[in-house]
C-alpha cells in the first residue's frame, strides 16, 4: 500500500487501517524513526511517577546532603568550570 505525502507533511491513513486500531479523528500517535522506516503507535501517556519511584535513581550512595550543601556544591563546580576555561 502507498501513499503520498502531501505538499504540507501530511499523511493521509488509510480507513481499513484507521478502523482497524479503532483510531478516530483527534487521536494521538507517535512516530518512531528507525533509519530507513517510520513506525506509528498510538500514543499511550505514561503512568504517573511518584517519587518513591525516584528515590535513589540516580545512584547516589553517600551520606544524605541538605538542599544548602547541594547548591554550595553547584556553586563551588561553577568556579571551577570559569577557572578552567
Amino acid at each position: 500500500m502507498q501513499i503520498r505525502l502531501s505538499t504540507k507533511g501530511q499523511l493521509v491513513i488509510p480507513k481499513a487501517i484507521r478502523d482497524r486500531h479503532g483510531w478516530m479523528p483527534g487521536v494521538e500517535l507517535t512516530l518512531e524513526d528507525c533509519g530507513d522506516a517510520v513506525i506509528v503507535r498510538l500514543a499511550k501517556p505514561y503512568p504517573a511517577t511518584t517519587i518513591d519511584e525516584l528515590v535513589g535513581c540516580a545512584g547516589y550512595r553517600g551520606p544524605a546532603r541538605s538542599l544548602a550543601d547541594m547548591e554550595a556544591a553547584i556553586a563551588r563546580g561553577a568556579r571551577e568550570w570559569r577557572k578552567r576555561k
